[in-house]
């Protein structure tokens, strides 16, 4: 029924299931890349062919009953995408959490967030739903030029009034994140890549960077213009007592430095460098920008060595940035480059909600809920590896139209390619670039031949 290429691919997450469970699995698989709208178990059913199977009830199984472990297949889908990563680069990962708007009394993990779509610095849009943490490898594919953002591990991360009344403790993004973190550093382990690890802003917090920095971890992330930023302590005279200061003097925030900029005067300039980096589309900005290393402290937490960044565009066109790296040593160009390819993370969310059905399933237990999205997240990289080894011997170009002439090749793109694969497989037929079905003269014979039979 299938394509070689793409039964190798989905054998290799056969060993997390029984044999008679991994044949449900595999047709739900199947069945969710081919699915165009709802991704429900009934939807796939369909599509499948299974609408009239009486035993309809061993797929929904598989999500709500079987065992099989999520943390396993994650492990597995990220040895697959490690190996696109060639030997001498890092291993670039980002992180960010996304709401899944979902609404029943029977859903006990959701809570109130704020809306990120809706809402905007002035007016706040607040939705019930499910928070999900996902960790997305960034890689170049050959089929494309800007970098793609894979998922390999999704972790749901209840509300605190669900932990609460489920008598758990509560667990803030930052503890998810640093648990991921040190997971994923353990699969890493043994081989020679050194992990980045990007994030928004809501993921500079002193706390993580301590611990990336215990496991060798590299974090990157925005940088608040008023953080207390200080000086390395000096020496301590020897005829003073008490403990040894662990920061300096402060040094001139952020936000007054960047308003410096804004002077005409040149004098105000001169610790000023000017840069080109790679931007957003794929396209380069020239930026000034300064640069130091020191001590980041809040009140709570030991003080954090960190280079920082501070951006300030010559044109005037985009606000002041700042960002920071737990890696001294780290060009402050390659600081500023990393952290735009987090952008690629927020792409994959909204393809993913566009074309695999995000916030369309429909479990209710406990147990399917927190194996369904990390699923559909994963099917996102299923799909590009499925597609990367099919393109080996037929071309993935971009699906074209009168108007719009597409250049590059987007998730669609590789969607529609892998799903004429399948069908060429399941009904032996062959389709053409835009989707046409193209039956072959011996097939009619066939087809002749078979009706005269009947008659």
């Amino acid at each position: 029924m299938f394509n070689d290429d793409i039964i190798t691919v989905l054998s290799t997450f056969s060993p997390l299931f029984s044999i008679k469970v991994w044949n449900y699995a595999q047709t739900l698989l199947t069945g969710a890349i081919l699915c165009s709208n709802q991704r429900t178990v009934a939807a796939i059913l369909r599509v499948m062919g299974l609408g009239k199977d009486k035993h309809f009830i061993s797929y929904y199984r598989v999500l709500n009953r079987a065992c099989w472990s999520g943390l396993q297949a994650s492990k597995i889908m990220f040895g697959l995408l490690i190996m696109l990563v060639p030997a001498s680069f890092p291993v670039i990962i980002g992180i960010d959490d996304t709401i899944e708007r979902r609404k029943g009394k029977k859903i006990k993990a959701k809570g109130c967030y704020r809306d990120p779509v809706r809402s905007s610095q002035k007016y706040v849009v607040k939705c019930f739903g499910l928070k999900w943490i996902s960790m997305m490898l960034i890689v170049l594919l050959p089929w494309s030029d800007h970098y793609w953002s894979l998922p390999f591990l999704t972790v749901l991360t209840p509300s605190e009034s669900a932990n609460k009344e489920a008598k758990r403790r509560h667990k803030t993004n930052i503890d998810w994140s640093i648990q991921m973190m040190k997971q994923v550093s353990r699969w890493v382990r043994i081989t020679d890549h050194c992990i980045i690890l990007i994030g928004d802003g809501g993921f500079s917090c002193i706390r993580l960077a301590h611990e990336c920095i215990k496991t060798g971890v590299t974090l990157i992330s925005r940088l608040r213009l008023d953080s207390r930023l200080y000086e390395f302590p000096g020496e301590q005279p020897p005829d003073k007592r008490g403990p040894k200061p662990q920061k300096g003097k402060r040094i001139t925030k952020l936000e007054y430095l960047a308003g410096d900029y804004t002077n005409d005067s040149t004098q105000e300039r001169k610790s000023w460098k000017s840069a080109t980096v790679n931007w957003y589309g794929q396209g380069v900005k020239f930026i000034d920008y300064l640069t130091g290393v020191n001590l980041w402290h809040t009140s709570g937490e030991e003080p954090v060595p960190i280079r920082w960044v501070l951006v300030v565009d010559p044109e005037g066109k985009c606000r002041s940035e700042a960002f920071f790296s737990t890696d001294i040593e780290l060009l402050p160009t390659k600081i500023v480059e990393y952290y735009v390819l987090r952008w690629n993370v927020e792409v994959t969310f909204e393809e993913s909600r566009r074309h695999l059905g995000i916030e369309t399933q429909r479990q209710w237990s406990d147990k399917a809920i927190q194996r369904t999205t990390p699923v559909l997240f994963g099917l996102y990289s299923i799909v590009c590896l499925i597609a990367l080894r099919l393109s080996k011997s037929k071309e993935l170009i971009p699906q074209a139209t009168a108007w719009y002439q597409k250049q590059d090749v987007t998730f669609s793109d590789v969607l529609a390619y892998v799903r004429r694969h399948i069908w060429e497989g399941k009904y032996n037929i062959s389709m053409n670039n835009s989707g046409y079905v193209l039956f072959h003269i011996h097939e009619w014979e066939s087809l002749l031949e078979q009706l005269a039979a009947v008659d």
